[in-house]
């Protein structure tokens, strides 16, 4: 789905498509529109998603977690798209850091299981095949078949991992970019990859931050300050952070055949997992 494409969706709904402004296009089409945000999801099998998606941010407000709320309860269908709709935030402040993080998180890690809402489980590895399918020629066999290798290996050793926290509600995604600091305070936007798993799996990833993508340790220590807890003491904190390596890189596979440097990246990771190495760069893409 292209922008064009998205706008003719977004007039089906009876929108002010021309009066949009596209502010994203990925896995949704997302615009501004007036006092609105409008995500046009890419696929009509997402409607369940999306559906989802609003009712989990109907729970967040009602236990009062800063995120961002539904300007409406139920999805619009266009051309069997689902078309959802979010109060618009106010201007950022700053750009978000880790330790405006730590206080969501602990919101959401306080969180019981929410009453008529089954929410999944954060299947870190469920689209490495996907990715390494798409990936196909791009990348060489014997580099497949080795992160193929680590999943197998990495989800029973995640599955009989023994938390240190109590399980329950998690981000799911957990990294400043899905953090607006706003007038009152910081504010989640993404609720897309929210989950009930092992609370860990919210903190390993900016542990990985710090390790792999040069997150300032400076900035790591004042997210461990403000969560108060540092996951790096967990012995289980290997193997998550194994399994959300594994993945990361084969996400960034599926991108090879069309793109050279996600391919330099691709192999530079596969190398330093090869190797044992912990603490070769690795670089967003």
């Amino acid at each position: 789905m292209d922008e064009a494409r998205a706008r003719e969706i977004l007039a089906a709904a009876g929108l002010r498509a021309a009066d949009a402004s596209l502010l994203a296009l990925g896995e949704n089409a997302v615009f501004a529109l007036g006092d609105l945000v409008v995500k046009v999801g890419r696929d009509p099998d997402v409607l369940p998603r999306a559906a989802h998606e609003l009712t989990l941010a109907a729970w967040l407000a009602s236990a009062g977690v800063p995120a961002v709320r539904a300007a409406e309860v139920e999805p619009l269908v266009a051309e069997g798209h689902p078309v959802t709709l979010w109060h618009r935030l106010p201007e950022a402040v700053r750009p978000a850091e880790p330790r405006d993080l730590a206080p969501l998180l602990r919101r959401i890690h306080a969180l019981p299981e929410p009453a008529g809402l089954t929410l999944p489980r954060r299947e870190l590895l469920g689209g490495v095949e996907r990715w390494l399918r798409l990936a196909g020629d791009a990348i060489d066999p014997a580099d497949a078949a080795f992160l193929r290798e680590r999943r197998d290996s990495f989800a029973p050793a995640a599955a009989a991992l023994t938390p240190h926290l109590t399980p329950g509600p998690i981000h799911g995604d957990a990294l400043p970019r899905n953090v607006h600091v706003g007038p009152e305070g910081p504010v989640l936007v993404d609720l897309e990859t929210f989950s009930s798993d092992l609370r860990e799996h919210d903190l390993v990833v900016l542990a990985l931050s710090r390790d792999r993508y040069g997150l300032d340790p400076a900035a790591y220590d004042a997210f461990t300050e403000a969560y108060g807890w540092d996951v790096r003491e967990w012995e289980g904190c290997a193997v998550l952070r194994g399994a959300r390596e594994t993945a990361s890189c084969a996400w960034v596979a599926q991108h090879a055949p069309a793109n050279p440097k996600a391919r330099a990246e691709f192999e530079r990771r596969v190398a330093s997992l090869r190797d044992g190495d912990t603490e070769v760069r690795w670089y967003p893409f």
